[in-house]
């Protein structure tokens, strides 16, 4: 039978465990893994690091979810408050070193952050070493976390200790029984986001199960690394990942070892809970809920379709059909009233409607971003969608980003880009105004997301910022001296270049076609780096490139006298051509 240790009281339950009990895994498994005595003298060095250093509020990222523990419970035990930075970018630290919530140090793999010092072999605990770390009072500890910044910039919310040990109550509540003891738990997320740090680090610590030791960047990972436990595995993943699980992986092992997967960051497309319960042998059990309103709801598709149920102390209702919550994982006892909009459904549940602070006005039109998402969806032509807002020349318009379904693949191989969108537009004219439909379009192989496994608005507007147009390489011998390469280049009319040249008559601009030039013709020829560049040769633009050409691009390396010929053409002649010279590489 699993102790229950909770949060507050991890580190005293862990050094008063008996000798034997101590010796199990903490974090991972086999030679790898942290025992009790391990993990007990890295957060003792955390824990004199940031003692000895003054301030109170100090960021902290690692990407090492047993490090990660490590140096939380340190700095939580010398009196820190720990601020959670979704990544290490430089404007994010730019941004935790000013400003009204600026922190007084950076600590880890932060530029610069504080380390502890190297950690010799652990000692076992002593009688006096539960005593050494007291309890955490629940009230006055915590951390702040921030927002993944999907639907705009990251926000940071503050977080009671006695909030966290909440919501890790609630999941234990509501799946621990489900699980067997010492399940070992494997991830594909980070511990910077309340999901990760909620599922992999805190949970299993208060639950007595071995957290990871760091997540699995792979699929091939999670095989290799189910196939190598001699016991049970629960996997913490999201549906960045279990929606793109190859088809061609071994995932027998997979079978074999987990007891559970779970799901979090955004819905799980339908088609992708259904081949994780075949890869994997479990259906996934889907956690719905916020960074500021922490966990809300689970369901699982295979038994639950579209309703979700809320997690045990969590209460919900309806305020003008949004939907609204009150838990302890709250900072207060009132409602809380989310943006999303809801119905109630069969015993107890709700299902989601979508995002009500998504809602558009174009031309004084109000118009659902959630339902024109929804209306594509449906459609055979489509596995996922999202869409944005982009400023045009004709005023805010909507932009679609479609992974094609199988049958969307089709219509792209066979009648491209336009046929494709074309037959979407078609398949959202009964259902979508005229003004919702999406007057650009981009069909990726798979969303962008962030370690969180969300699409953020500015992804999806950085895919409408390309710079290069779409380029399909034909043939080419690139070898030896005249080695040559053709292909075609789809002109794009979103692409950047055409900002501003010129508003009611776009062309290609002759500098940039030279530097599509430059930057795709490494792709396919040996030519020198950019910095060996000298100078132009008989260099013309004979007839100018509009949006929505197709253009044919040949290009010819002459080695002997280091000189790259190269003619952009068309069904209407000669576009431009030339020569671009190099000489010796400049370091």
């Amino acid at each position: 039978m699993r102790e229950w240790r909770g949060v507050s009281g991890t580190m005293a339950a862990l050094a008063g465990l008996p000798a034997p009990a101590r010796a199990r895994p903490v974090a991972g498994a086999g030679a790898a893994g942290w025992d009790a005595d391990t993990f007990l003298a890295r957060a003792r060095a955390w824990r004199q690091a940031f003692a000895a250093r003054p301030g109170t509020r100090w960021a902290l990222y690692l990407d090492g979810h047993a490090e990660f523990a490590a140096a939380l419970f340190g700095a939580w035990h010398a009196g820190k408050h720990v601020v959670l930075p979704g990544d290490a970018l430089p404007a994010t630290v730019a941004a935790l070193r000013g400003g009204a919530g600026a922190v007084d140090g950076l600590a880890g793999e932060l530029p610069g952050g504080l380390l502890p010092a190297p950690a010799g072999l652990p000692e076992a605990a002593g009688s006096g070493e539960a005593a050494a770390w007291p309890p955490l009072d629940a009230r006055h500890c915590g951390l702040t976390l921030f927002t993944s910044g999907s639907s705009g910039v990251p926000q940071a919310v503050p977080k009671q200790l006695r909030q966290l040990e909440a919501e890790v109550a609630a999941l234990e509540a509501a799946f621990g029984a489900a699980l067997p003891d010492g399940a070992q738990v494997l991830c594909t997320v980070a511990p910077q986001h309340i999901y990760g740090l909620l599922f992999c680090v805190l949970w299993p610590l208060a639950a007595g199960r071995p957290m990871p030791l760091a997540r699995l960047a792979f699929h091939e990972e999670l095989v290799a690394q189910a196939a190598a436990l001699d016991g049970p595995a629960l996997l913490v993943s999201s549906p960045a990942h279990l929606r793109r699980l190859p088809e061609e992986l071994d995932w027998a092992p997979a079978r074999r070892a987990l007891r559970a997967v779970f799901s979090s960051g955004g819905p799980l497309p339908a088609q992708a809970a259904s081949d994780a319960l075949r890869h994997l042998g479990q259906a996934p059990i889907e956690v719905f809920g916020s960074s500021e309103t922490g966990g809300i709801a689970w369901r699982q598709q295979a038994r639950q379709q579209e309703r979700w149920s809320p997690l045990p102390g969590v209460d919900w209702c309806l305020r003008d059909g949004l939907l609204a919550v009150r838990s302890d994982h709250l900072p207060d006892a009132g409602w809380h009233v989310c943006a999303d909009l809801a119905q109630p459904a069969a015993d107890g549940g709700f299902v989601l409607a979508g995002r009500a602070d998504r809602i558009a006005k174009i031309e004084e039109k109000r118009v659902s971003l959630s339902a024109v998402e929804r209306a594509l969806a449906a459609t055979p032509l489509v596995q996922e969608a999202r869409v944005t807002l982009l400023e045009l020349a004709v005023g805010t318009r909507l932009a679609a980003v479609v992974v094609p379904a199988a049958a969307g693949q089709a219509v792209l191989a066979a009648q491209g880009r336009a046929g494709l969108a074309a037959a979407l537009r078609e398949a959202l004219a009964d259902t979508v105004d005229t003004l919702a439909l999406p007057r650009r379009w981009r069909f990726p192989a798979a969303l962008p997301c962030n370690a969180q496994g969300k699409t953020s608005d500015a992804m999806l507007r950085a895919l409408f910022r390309r710079v290069l147009p779409e380029v399909r390489w034909l043939d080419g011998d690139g070898d030896g001296d005249g080695a040559t390469a053709t292909a075609e280049l789809y002109i794009d009319g979103e692409l950047a270049v055409f900002d501003g040249h010129f508003p009611r008559a776009p062309i290609v601009p002759g500098v940039a076609q030279v530097e599509w030039v430059m930057q795709l013709a490494p792709q396919r020829l040996p030519v020198p780096p950019r910095t060996a560049f000298q100078r132009l040769d008989v260099l013309k633009f004979q007839a100018v490139i509009v949006p929505g050409s197709t253009v044919a691009l040949a290009l010819t390396w002459q080695a002997e006298r280091a000189t790259l010929a190269f003619r952009l053409s068309s069904a209407a002649g000669t576009h431009a051509s030339g020569r671009i010279v190099f000489g010796a590489t400049h370091d």
